[in-house]
């Protein structure tokens, strides 16, 4: 949108952690909202509903020292009536994925009519995932008068043509990709090794550097469930997140991950778009991927917010031309180490300091996560610190608890009550 007083400059915005991100323009948009008008004022698309979900929970957390602002989530993979619901009975902010949105734009389900701020997060996937006409159609149904932001990791010629016929006269925001001595140093090494050797090669990574959490990343959803199950056998708790996975089996994955009941996660590209872990150990390529842009955006999960990380890469003699493309990229020469000169632990184990309990009542049942706190630090008897994240949702919830104090937080809740009711409480197992 072009510079004026009431519509500020669109913008390109490239920012490094999704917390960053989210309040860069999370803050803005809920600035310029009108709490007494209950219709839609900004929207945000995201391209998969981990990213969405993760969004919208910043945004919720930014907003609740507000009044009465509504966020609603419009995302595939969940029932479309509650959606329409909530709808009707007004939001100020709707986040989802393109999908989705449109879906409810074709059923005249959502009205884009009072939108003053338009929000495309990571916009060169939704571009990659093939989003591009619904991304058009979707912003063809907005109203002119709207600041539209631009979020993107990179900016190859179909983002700038994108930027063109979406937005008027952006401003370019970057990040500074100069880093000082205070800031995150992320260690990068290649592997050079035979095409039957992959599994070895990444136990042999592990047992050497003995990471407290990592990510390894796969190029197919087969690979990623073989991996997890090599790892799995090698006492290294693993699950994999791939494009096959019901959601439901997606987001219990990522949630064991992120509560540190699952140390290691299995990845796609496509799956691991949009996580956001501040303090990742470890970032394996257990095969290269065909581009540039991608070998960053799967090593950037390492070394954030100043924490140091390690990035290290699998390469097979078949796949140089792809570490050609990465050396490109990178404008350097990347040298090849050998797995000889790594000191293996062959008694190595991982596994996490957190389990998992899933709770069959949530936000509609009137769970909070105070009910749940209170009812494990007071009748079951568990120390604070024992006690991880707490997430609820609609019609379930989910608890971390270290796991020396499992069995004494189970042997209360299959028979104790929260809020004066008995409710139905299991351990997550690890999906491989």
């Amino acid at each position: 949108m072009g510079q004026s007083v009431a519509n500020p400059a669109d913008q390109f915005v490239a920012l490094s952690t999704a917390d960053d991100k989210t309040a860069a323009f999370g803050i803005r948009l809920l600035h310029h909202l009108n709490p007494r008008f209950f219709g839609v004022q900004a929207m945000v698309m995201c391209p998969t509903r981990e990213l969405a979900e993760q969004v919208g929970e910043a945004i919720r957390q930014l907003a609740s020292r507000m009044r009465n602002i509504k966020v609603v989530m419009l995302c595939g993979g969940k029932p479309f009536g509650p959606q329409r619901d909530s709808l009707e009975h007004g939001a100020h902010i709707v986040v989802g994925t393109p999908g989705r949105i449109q879906d409810h734009l074709q059923r005249q389900t959502l009205d884009l009519t009072g939108v003053t701020t338009f929000v495309l997060d990571e916009a060169d996937r939704m571009l990659d995932m093939g989003f591009a006409e619904v991304m058009a159609t979707i912003t063809a149904a907005l109203p002119k008068a709207r600041q539209t932001l631009l979020l993107s990791a990179t900016f190859p010629d179909d983002i700038k043509k994108m930027s063109r016929s979406i937005q008027r006269q952006p401003i370019e925001v970057k990040v500074d990709n100069v880093l000082t001595h205070d800031e995150a140093v992320l260690e990068q090494l290649f592997f050079e090794i035979q095409k039957h050797e992959r599994n070895t090669a990444l136990l042999a990574l592990f047992e050497h550097y003995q990471p407290g959490n990592a990510m390894v990343f796969c190029n197919t959803k087969k690979q990623c469930a073989e991996v997890a199950a090599f790892l799995q056998e090698h006492d290294i708790e693993a699950a994999a997140i791939h494009g096959d996975l019901e959601q439901r089996d997606r987001d219990q994955v990522l949630l064991q991950f992120t509560n540190n009941t699952c140390p290691v996660l299995v990845a796609s590209d496509v799956a691991a778009r949009g996580l956001d872990i501040p303090a990742l150990a470890m970032v394996v390529n257990f095969e290269l991927p065909r581009d540039g842009d991608t070998y960053v955006h799967r090593i950037g999960r390492t070394g954030r917010a100043g924490e140091t990380g390690q990035a290290f890469s699998l390469v097979t003699p078949a796949e140089a031309p792809r570490l050609r493309v990465i050396e490109d990229h990178l404008h350097t020469n990347c040298l090849c180490d050998v797995l000889a000169s790594l000191n293996r632990n062959p008694n190595y184990q991982l596994q996490g300091d957190m389990a998992t309990l899933q709770f069959d009542a949530g936000r509609k049942q009137k769970l909070r996560p105070g009910d749940i706190l209170g009812a494990l630090t007071g009748d079951a008897g568990l120390a604070g610190e024992q006690i991880g994240k707490i997430k609820i949702l609609d019609n379930s919830s989910y608890v971390a608890v270290a796991r020396p104090a499992l069995r004494q937080a189970m042997n209360y809740l299959t028979q104790g009550k929260i809020k004066g009711r008995s409710i139905r409480v299991r351990r997550l197992n690890l999906r491989g």
